[in-house]
């Protein structure tokens, strides 16, 4: 539910066919786009904190779980600041602290600073957690929205190293394409 200005310049990144992914550049994802990445991560759970270990970027999330807040001089990041409690057998997780520089989900689906991603993680069978996700930004959406994934236990899958610079021949074919404008002009109607 983007409002028109930023629909506007979603389009233009859709228009681009994604281009201008800041994945492509290895950039850190950004939440909740890390979570639903076909890509292994591990989550570690101790008395106080859940800890998000992601293959993609060498990410990683440390989850306080005891109750402290937000702290009050937070640093716009890539991944935010990550605050979680239980509520029954559920994690819920209150994202805040973004920069701009993400994608939410798919091609374009910019943010701003104000974004607010609320994570809901369920485990409701033994190989899968519901991953449920509110995300908030009154600068750009017109109203929340939700999206709902289904996480799968791969048992014998881990964690291997993720180098997205080395060899990144998307950056090489990225650039060849910013350089041959015919590809992004918009058909006349």
């Amino acid at each position: 539910p983007y409002k028109p200005e930023y629909e506007a310049k979603r389009q233009e990144y859709v228009a681009r066919r994604g281009i201008d992914d800041p994945m492509a550049r290895c950039l850190l994802t950004g939440v909740p786009r890390v979570t639903v990445r076909p890509l292994p991560f591990q989550i570690v759970q101790t008395k106080d904190l859940v800890v998000i270990l992601y293959e993609i970027h060498h990410a990683f999330r440390i989850i306080p779980t005891d109750g402290r807040p937000h702290p009050d001089d937070l640093e716009p990041s890539y991944m935010g600041d990550s605050v979680g409690r239980w509520e029954g057998d559920t994690l819920v997780v209150d994202v805040v602290g973004f920069n701009e520089k993400t994608w939410l989900a798919g091609v374009g689906t910019l943010h701003s600073e104000q974004l607010r991603v609320i994570e809901r993680y369920t485990r409701d069978t033994p190989e899968t957690i519901v991953y449920d996700v509110t995300i908030e930004d009154p600068v750009v959406f017109t109203k929340p929205w939700r999206m709902q994934e289904i996480l799968h236990l791969r048992p014998g899958e881990r964690i291997r190293e993720y180098e997205c610079i080395e060899n990144n021949e998307d950056l090489l074919r990225i650039e060849k394409l910013l350089q041959n404008e015919s590809l992004f002009r918009q058909p006349k109607p």
